[in-house]
């Protein structure tokens, strides 16, 4: 039972109804009682917690690098969260319950710096090599951006990662793998970030490669 305050014109604190009264911080509020779901496996919530579990399961390993790569949609929401909105709505393949994540269309930095062009990798002594054409100049590229580099275990539910790599310039970036990954597949993602941090590329996936 609800108990008014301060006569009938005052707030009240309690449940009314489907009205719940109360007062944070000296200020009166009303609420409404959710209503209950009644059936929470239908079809379109299931769909919806497989797509994010999916996506989860893929950004989670690297939110340091996400933290990064999304700073700038980190304004009204997290980065972790603006990069689990894109790619929910732009990765997820195939139709219920058969999702995959379409790592060609996933992005684990996003902004309007120029991306990466012809790049390519290879893989020797627990390392990874990668190579790209010098596009400094075109736009708002510079010589000075940073690479953004990402080497994700799907196996293994990991990622290693640079977020302050070689300049554009230089065109070529080595990083290192862990010793127990040698023989694993691995995913490869390669974007860039300008010297002050206020500009970033979309990610480019480069693909799979064995870690030798």
């Amino acid at each position: 039972m609800g108990k008014i305050q301060q006569g009938i014109l005052g707030g009240f604190s309690g449940k009314v109804g489907t009205v719940i009264g109360g007062s944070w911080k000296g200020v009166s509020y009303m609420r409404s009682i959710p209503k209950s779901v009644h059936n929470p496996q239908t079809i379109g919530q299931m769909s919806q917690r497989s797509k994010f579990a999916l996506v989860i399961n893929l950004l989670k390993p690297m939110s340091g690098f996400i933290r990064v790569g999304y700073k700038l949609y980190s304004d009204k929401q997290t980065a972790f969260n603006a990069a689990m909105a894109y790619n929910l709505a732009n990765a997820i393949s195939g139709t219920y319950p058969d999702y995959s994540i379409d790592l060609s269309k996933v992005l684990v930095s996003r902004g309007a710096l120029p991306a990466v062009v012809n790049a390519q990798a290879t893989s020797a002594n627990g390392a990874i090599k990668l190579t790209w054409e010098d596009n400094s100049g075109v736009g708002s590229a510079k010589q000075t951006d940073k690479a953004l580099v990402v080497v994700y275990n799907v196996t293994k539910g990991l990622a290693v990662y640079d977020t302050a790599g070689v300049e554009r310039m230089v065109a070529t970036d080595t990083i290192s793998i862990p010793s127990d990954w040698v023989g694993d597949s691995v995913e490869l993602f390669l974007g860039f970030i300008s010297e002050d941090g206020k500009e970033v590329s979309n990610s480019v996936y480069l693909g799979t490669i064995t870690v030798a």
